[in-house]
């Protein structure tokens, strides 16, 4: 399975086409999945991803654990 289609099973995260052209974002949000993975990979990390993102920090760690 790949790691979208765990995360959309686990309701962390959807595509709707009318939200950002169905770009998959964090569900309730307009926030996209790749934002996070952006964050993950550049210096900032997990931490900074939370400063810019506070209402994602449950969602956030349900990713991260989902995939780990």
């Amino acid at each position: 399975m790949k790691i979208e289609e765990l995360l959309q099973k686990r309701r962390i995260i959807h595509r709707d086409p009318e939200i950002m052209s169905g770009v998959p974002v964090f569900v309730g949000t307009r926030v996209p999945l790749q934002t996070f993975f952006d964050y993950l990979e550049s210096e900032s990390g997990f931490a900074e991803f939370i400063n810019d993102f506070p209402y994602l920090e449950s969602q956030a760690i349900q990713a991260l654990e989902s995939v780990t």
